[in-house]
């Protein structure tokens, strides 16, 4: 992984939660990035350093400043300084580009690409989104977009100037789960049976071709691709990113179901071959990182890879598994920053 440090050029508000920072780049160097790829930042809080992953909002293909989207969490550590804090001069510290959720555009392709995401999950699918339609100019792109209120749609301007610039090529449909009364667009919320609707009824395309790319909370994306898997869309054409954020996850992780028990964990990195203890709720990664091994990692949500290794004896269970492939998944790959022992005898290989 290589660190590198960005000065903030400019900050955009883009809801009363939300605001994009954009960098300059890196003297003497360019950050190259694909459409889609998060960037970590590595902040020093209270005199810890800390990383958080945010999806790159620009476009490589478009924007000269590359930016992230930070949407502010009630409670959230870094997600309130940065939107508090940083100004523009300020030095950040980061990871370069990273992720396998992305678009790499082809000029001679005629495709149809539906983006559906919620909240700040637009952030990922306005980068790609961005790309496909000036570097594709054969290609349509069909967003559908939840937000809770109209207030609450991020980037609701740039869309609009999208719909403006290409034309029939761009398709945007905003669906407001908490509408006012004077809101005259679709109202509801992304699920199973609306997404029916909305491929069939408001877009008219074909379903079965077209390519697929969601972004947002899990419960969502599983009812998309159930409604998807209706018409027979080949699992290679749907792309997801899980978006939550850090809180939702502990939470979640109190609810003690009796599976997970304090495990002894073997982790085989440069060379060296390090015990651990791993507590229930405790991922592999933070009780290693607890006993001072220097492991790799990024994005600590599952989406990175950065910490990939493979499960030689024992069995691991994982909060998430769309960071992997299937056939990565099948060879006993896991990422350590969402997994857990469920047996002794667990040996991860870093190597």
């Amino acid at each position: 992984m290589k660190f590198l440090h960005l000065t903030v050029k400019e900050i955009t508000e883009e809801t009363n939660d939300t605001k994009t920072i954009h960098f300059w780049h890196p003297i003497h160097d360019s950050l190259h990035y694909h459409s889609g790829q998060f960037l970590t930042v590595i902040p020093e809080i209270n005199g810890t350093k800390v990383r958080r992953s945010y999806s790159l909002s620009s476009s490589p293909k478009i924007d000269h400043s590359p930016a992230i989207t930070v949407k502010r969490i009630p409670g959230g550590l870094v997600s309130n300084f940065l939107c508090d804090q940083i100004k523009v001069g300020d030095s950040l510290e980061v990871i370069e580009p990273m992720g396998n959720f992305y678009i790499e555009p082809d000029a001679n392709a005629a495709k149809n690409y539906v983006f559906m995401g919620a909240g700040s999950g637009i952030t990922p699918l306005l980068s790609m989104i961005k790309t496909v339609l000036k570097s594709e100019p054969k290609s349509h792109v069909y967003l559908i977009y939840g937000s809770r209120y109209e207030s609450q749609i991020i980037f609701k301007s740039a869309l609009n100037q999208l719909e403006q610039t290409y034309g029939n090529r761009l398709k945007v449909l905003h669906i407001i789960s908490r509408p006012e009364a004077n809101w005259p667009g679709l109202k509801g919320r992304i699920n199973k049976a609306s997404t029916v609707y909305y491929l069939k009824q408001e877009f008219g395309i074909d379903i079965a071709s077209a390519h697929y790319y969601l972004c947002g909370p899990v419960g969502m994306m599983d009812e998309i691709q159930e409604a998807l898997g209706m018409f027979d869309v080949p699992s290679q054409k749907i792309h997801r990113e899980l978006f939550h954020s850090n809180s939702s996850v502990e939470e979640d992780s109190n609810d003690d179901d009796g599976s997970l028990k304090e495990q002894e964990v073997h982790i085989i990195y440069e060379g060296k071959e390090h015990k651990i203890s791993v507590k229930p709720h405790e991922t592999i990664l933070e009780a290693a990182l607890s006993a001072d091994i220097d492991m790799p990692y990024s994005c600590q949500a599952g989406m990175c890879t950065a910490c990939m290794g493979l499960c030689k004896s024992g069995k691991v269970m994982m909060d998430e598994e769309d960071g992997l492939t299937d056939n990565e998944i099948k060879k006993g790959y896991v990422l350590t920053c969402v997994a857990h022992p469920l047996s002794s005898g667990v040996v991860i290989d870093l190597d």
